[in-house]
Parts: C-alpha cells; structure tokens; sequence
C-alpha cells in the first residue's frame, strides 16, 4: 500500500500544474494518478488560445497571471509552451458595444494590454477580414495560443524534477474517505494513503463525486475542432480571434492552415468511456461556412483534418475550484468548459496556495467555490455578449 502528501487525480494542464506547483511549494510526496497518458484528455486536443478576454474579472486576472506564464516560461517552469504572441481580435455584435466598452475597461484595470480599434484598423492587422457586420473590436497584442502538448510535458517533466511521481494508465476507481475526512484512492494498481486528494479529472470527475454523494451539476460533452487549409491568396498576417457574432474561434497551424471550432452544436451530453473522435460532415460543413463569413477566401478552402474531446460542462459555465465541504482534504478543478488551459498555471498555484497557506492569494478562488452550485449563486456576468452558455474560446 503506497502512501502520499497529496494524491492529483488527472495530468492533463490543470493536473501538471497543480503538482509542478505543489511540489515547488515544499511538498514532499505528490503523487498524480492518470488513467491514460499525459494530455490523453481534453488538453491534448485543445485549440490551446492565450487571451485575457472575458466577461468578469475573476476569470481574467487568472488569465492576467498566467499569461505571464507563458511569456517567460523557461524561467518559471523550464522547457517549452510554444506560445506565439501573434495577436487576438475580438468580435462582437454592435449592439453589445457598451458591454465591450465596460469589459475593456475592467481587463485594463486587472493590467491587461487590450484597446478598442477599428474596422479599418483591424484590416490594416488581417486584409483578409470581412467586418462590416462590425463597429468595434477588441485587440490584445499580447496574447496568442500556445502548444498544449508542449505545455504539459513541460509541467510534468518540471514537476518530476522536484520529485513528484505520476502514475500513467491507472484509473482511480474510488477515492476513499472516513467519516468527514478524504482518506486517499484506490486505483486499478492499488490503494494510495493521503490526506488530500485533489480531483481534476476533467469530463470523468462525476464517476468520482457520485460515489460520494457530491453533485455539482457537472454535464460531459463533446467538444470539435476542425483544421481548413488556406488556398494561395492565405493571409499575410494570421492572428488569433474570437467571433462572438458567427460564434466560432480560430487560430492558425501549421504556417498555411486555421484551426476552427464552433459553438453552434447544441450542448449534449456525452459519455465520456464511449465518444467518437472524429467529427461529422454536418459538423465540418458548419465550420467552414462560418470561417467564411469572416474570412470570404475560405468558401475555397480544404479540409485537412479535425478531431473531438470530451469536456465538462458546470451548470453556469464557469470553473469550479476549491475545496468540497462534504469532505476535508478534498479539493477539485471541474466544469471548465473548455476554457482552462490558458488559465491553468494560475488555478495551479492558486490551488497549491488554498491546500498549503488556506487561501488562494495570486487570485481570490472564492467566486469559484464549489458550494456556490449548492447556493444556487450561479455565475452571470453583467456585461456578456449574449451567450451565458458558453464563453466560445477553447
């Protein structure tokens, strides 16, 4: 029977960071049980966007922090992320101009680099942009995406260096408890002995809380990403956008290709021991059509690959991340949506900060308690751009 400080559950970015930073806190014996490999999950298949741009603060001082993150990554982590600073634009629908004017203001005081331009501004930065369905965007020069595979063995390899051990193709199959104390897991290699477990197990975190008789309203679902090559008139500049009126998001791969997703699928559920990770015509059809509202030459582009994940959705779209009161010793990272890789060296440390010191200090964590499903204080953000369901950027 093996025993441990600190059990992780989950290695995906979220998971390496929580034990890279743990580990780099003091630490002494984090052990991270993953049921497949690193970036088996949802990570690994992530559009992987670094942008600050969100509708409430909290969320965007995680991004604010972790931003820094990637742009000096050797000297905080060690390794490669892959970030490009390329550039985000920003679209919204007109009739939500104040919301983008109140957002910006409240990112500029977090301490984000971002301005209102122009259309014309905007297709100075991208000819290829058709935006007269535009009157405003939002720019952050700074921001761009970042390479999710990159990022995680970075994290993993950082954290194996202070002495943390992953254990690769074991299930936790039941985490353990006494009275109102967590105990440790068992696994399908056997039991580890902890007093802190800390589940972040992405779209198969209900298989863990309903034995336990936690329900946070969690809804796995499939998440697609679909790639188009450009034809031979591609954009000189490709930046990173996010498209609130045709509610897709794209980045560029590969030098000649954009990587798209959409949010027009309705959100089903999904299971997550049995999805298909391939997409549907219908699906990539869908895409393309509104890749080329934005982009008109893409009405001739190929399709050159694509690929699903499973995500997990919380009942108002937004992380959750603390500690579970049913239990002492027992915290989580859950219902991100999708959205957490450009936050999750931030959740990381403020985590590491709520286990060791009882409070998350870089970023205040209790907008994202846990309790706060059971509350019924479901988030809305004030200033939104008509989509409380989803946030569009994976």
């Amino acid at each position: 029977m093996e025993t441990a400080d600190i059990i992780v559950v989950g290695a995906g970015a979220n998971g390496t960071s929580a034990a890279f930073h743990l580990a780099k806190a003091g630490a002494k014996r984090v052990v991270v049980v993953e049921r497949q490999f690193l970036g088996a999950g949802a990570t690994g298949k992530s559009g992987a966007l670094v942008r600050m741009h969100y509708t409430n603060e909290p969320e965007t001082r995680l991004a604010f922090e972790s931003l820094k993150y990637f742009q000096h990554w050797q000297d905080m982590v060690g390794g490669e992320c892959g970030f490009q600073p390329i550039g985000l634009l920003v679209l919204t629908p007109p009739e939500y101009h104040d919301h983008l004017q109140a957002n910006l203001a409240m990112q500029r005081k977090v301490g984000v680099n971002t301005q209102m331009i122009s259309p014309k501004e905007a297709q100075e930065l991208d000819p290829s942009l058709w935006l007269d369905d535009v009157t405003h965007l939002a720019y952050e020069p700074e921001s761009g995406y970042a390479d999710p595979n990159a990022t995680i063995h970075s994290f993993a390899r950082a954290a194996t260096d202070l002495g943390v051990h992953f254990m690769f193709e074991t299930a936790v199959t039941r985490v353990l408890t006494a009275g109102d104390r967590v105990q440790g897991v068992e696994t399908t290699q056997g039991t580890i002995l902890a007093p802190v477990v800390v589940i972040i197990a992405g779209a198969w975190a209900n298989q863990l809380f309903a034995p336990l008789g936690i329900d946070l309203g969690l809804i796995p679902r499939p998440g697609r990403i679909t790639i188009f090559r450009w034809p031979m008139q591609r954009s000189p500049r490709h930046l990173t956008y996010i498209d609130k009126i045709n509610r897709i998001w794209a980045r560029p791969i590969d030098g000649s290709c954009t990587l798209v997703g959409t949010e027009h699928e309705p959100a089903h559920p999904g299971e997550p021991d049995n999805y298909n990770e391939a997409v549907s015509q219908d699906y990539i059809d869908l895409c393309r059509q509104q890749l080329s509202r934005r982009f008109p030459i893409m009405q001739q582009s190929v399709m050159r690959g694509n690929w699903a994940c499973m995500l997990m959705d919380s009942p108002d779209s937004r992380p959750i991340i603390g500690q579970l009161e049913q239990y002492e010793g027992l915290y989580c990272m859950a219902g991100d949506s999708g959205t957490s890789f450009k936050t999750s060296p931030a959740i990381g440390k403020c985590l590491t900060e709520l286990i060791t010191e009882g409070k998350a200090t870089t970023v205040d964590l209790t907008p994202f308690r846990p309790s706060r499903i059971a509350e019924g204080k479901l988030w809305r953000d004030q200033f939104n751009y008509g989509l409380e369901a989803g946030t569009i950027s994976r």
